[in-house]
């Protein structure tokens, strides 16, 4: 009887509560990803890229510095007044301002392609701010069931324990045989293996978790995160994916090169302003000319870039279109794993669970009643054991599911 009250007493809390693990720094998870989108490196730099295409996108389209021009013009260095510019009719002293004027079309091309590089830098923080909740909320996932399994092994081993102590009583007794008392000693062998397996996998969650977040003392608390998954909703919404609209980013970044690029047929120009001082018996001069380039061999220099420019354009539109029928693929699969993982849930939850705790109460019954030996109540128990921690297991599948799926494929996910 002592047997089937112990069984029973740890089944029940196996299947109501875990241990509660002390936490030197708990996190919820709503905490662990705020913490790791405002202290994530690689999101940081990200940042960083969008500042630097605003920054330099305050330059875009303007015009070229000025230049100051100075010197001397006609300076005599033979005939009857050489080395005298002073009294030479040609020869003054000249100082003047120029100026390069882009034409306006090159100009707004700059300014296209700077606001396509805003676009795109903008595109790839937010990219990369999807990617850090992701990893951020399956490490945080991984490490709440690390320690729920590592605390439901914990419970098992102390049962364990009590076996044990039974079995060495029983032998003083004479009620069972030597070689009867060595089950006992196997499965819990077995279980701290398993127990070391999960530790293990405890550890490398809460490194990974560590990454992210930056806490080097990092636990979790709370409960995990309840995403609902809507499949329809997020079909609808996969152009919408950073994924895909980095592709328009680049396809504007390309489309602004190519409207660079036929700018160029369109005709610069300078002007230049001088003043020339002469000798006091000549009098001083204003100098203004202009300049106007002459774009007139477009077949074999202009016409080629364009064309290059337009090209590079097509492709990364069919590249959007490969990347799109990636998405959708890889959202399909993920959508039929996770229907698979649900009903292995509901069935391991509706069926194995309740099928191996009848079965521990069936085998201690029998056990009381002197119908069944030891070994088929401590298997009865340790077969509910196994059953309770793959159920943890299909749960956690489930909710890494849910997270990665809505927060990967969400337009709006969080």
């Amino acid at each position: 009887m002592t047997q089937f009250n112990c069984a029973s007493g740890v089944a029940s809390a196996l299947s109501l509560t875990m241990v509660a693990v002390a936490h030197a720094a708990p996190l919820t998870y709503e905490a662990a990803l705020q913490l790791a989108s405002d202290t994530a490196p690689s999101l940081q730099a990200r940042v960083a890229d969008v500042r630097a295409a605003r920054s330099a996108a305050i330059a875009a389209g303007r015009l070229p510095d000025p230049k100051i021009a100075f010197g001397v013009e006609g300076f005599p260095i033979t005939g009857p007044f050489a080395g005298h510019p002073e009294r030479d009719d040609f020869s003054d002293v000249r100082i003047g301002v120029m100026q390069d004027v882009t034409s306006g079309a090159k100009r707004r091309a700059a300014r296209e392609r700077a606001a396509a590089d805003i676009g795109a830098a903008e595109v790839g923080k937010s990219s990369e701010g999807r990617e850090v909740r992701v990893n951020t909320a399956l490490a945080w996932i991984d490490l709440y069931y690390a320690q729920k399994r590592v605390a439901a092994l914990d419970e098992i081993s102390r049962a364990l324990a009590v076996l044990r102590s039974a079995n060495a009583s029983q032998l003083v007794s004479g009620a069972m045989r030597p070689a009867q008392t060595l089950e006992p000693e196997r499965l819990i062998a077995a279980l701290d293996d398993r127990r070391a397996d999960l530790v293990a996998a405890l550890a490398k969650a809460r490194a990974v978790l560590v990454r992210w977040t930056g806490d080097a003392q990092v636990e979790v608390s709370g409960a995990p995160p309840d995403y609902v998954v809507d499949p329809l909703a997020l079909r609808a919404s996969v152009d919408a994916l950073p994924a895909l609209t980095a592709y328009d980013a680049m396809s504007r970044q390309a489309d602004a090169d190519v409207t660079g690029a036929e700018a160029d047929k369109r005709p610069d120009w300078s002007w230049e302003l001088a003043y020339q001082h002469r000798a006091p018996q000549f009098g001083d001069m204003v100098m203004i000319q202009a300049t106007v380039s002459l774009p007139l061999f477009g077949s074999t220099r202009q016409n080629p870039v364009i064309a290059a420019r337009a090209l590079t354009a097509g492709r990364v539109r069919v590249e959007r279109e490969a990347a799109r029928r990636e998405v959708v693929a890889a959202l399909e699969s993920s959508l039929a794993d996770h229907a698979m993982h649900h009903e292995r849930l509901q069935r391991s939850v509706g069926t194995f669970v309740p099928l191996a705790k009848r079965r521990v109460a069936l085998e201690n019954a029998g056990y009381t009643a002197g119908s069944a030996s030891l070994a088929d109540a401590l298997s009865a128990y340790v077969e509910f054991a196994q059953a309770l921690t793959d159920s943890l297991d299909r749960q956690a599948e489930v909710t890494r599911d849910d997270a990665r799926i809505v927060l990967t494929y969400g337009v709006d996910a969080k």
